[in-house]
């Protein structure tokens, strides 16, 4: 069974009496392990897909099934807890909350768990070690470079050990160096940690190192050349 399974997806967006549709059948299938990039112009819908995914908006119709949950079906509490402990999202823009340490921002997701607080700390040392930054655990966002904030927003997605990563952009505020420091640890989240990473991108550098790329045009998802649904 494919992790994600998406079918005959509709989404439509309504401006005063304007319909706007965004996917019409759109159908995207997942294995646990892939490494998708997603590209395509501004306004295609990338990010809506997304959202999708993450039952953060709603179908017009089709059907999303992500680790054998119908994520339509949920109900938002349902949906809450689901995706805290299911999906992990990574940020053009880091997101990190200025106030908390890098150690506090990456521990974040799991207040919406049952863990103690030993048991978050810990996991969110071990996250932190993943991404290299164990020595910046106290650290405030101001004191780290983008490419070390891009890190700790990495950190914050896999503490729960997500089924799926959603990445938005990861590398679309960072310098040529930085960036490909990032698309190495995505790489190795995808081969070491076996994890699936469906990310947004208008990188064809960054499309490259994922295993598979897809184009959404005008609703539609093409295949890159040399790529496989």
């Amino acid at each position: 069974m494919a992790l994600v399974e998406v079918k005959d997806l509709t989404k439509v967006f309504r401006r005063d009496t304007q319909e706007i549709a965004v996917f019409d059948g759109l159908d995207l299938t997942m294995q646990q392990g892939d490494f998708l990039a997603l590209m395509g112009p501004s306004g295609s819908g990338k990010s809506t897909l997304l959202n999708l995914l993450a039952g953060l908006d709603r179908p017009t119709s089709g059907t999303i099934t992500v680790g054998g949950h119908d994520v339509p079906g949920m109900k938002s509490r349902q949906l809450a807890s689901w995706r805290a402990g299911n999906i992990g999202f990574i940020f053009q823009l880091y997101n990190l909350i200025p106030v908390l340490t890098a150690m506090q921002n990456v521990e974040l997701p799991l207040l919406l768990t049952k863990f103690r607080s030993k048991e978050r700390r810990d996991r969110a040392l071990t996250a932190l070690k993943v991404v290299g930054l164990t020595e910046r655990a106290d650290h405030y966002p101001r004191q780290l470079s983008g490419g070390q904030e891009q890190r700790v927003g990495i950190a914050r997605a896999i503490v729960t050990d997500p089924q799926l990563i959603l990445a938005d952009e990861p590398t679309g505020d960072l310098d040529a160096k930085s960036a490909s420091e990032i698309l190495d640890l995505l790489q190795r989240l995808n081969r070491e940690f076996d994890k699936t990473i469906l990310m947004v991108t208008h990188d064809p550098n960054a499309a490259d190192r994922a295993s598979r790329t897809l184009h959404l045009e005008k609703g539609v998802l093409l295949e890159a050349a040399g790529s496989s649904i």
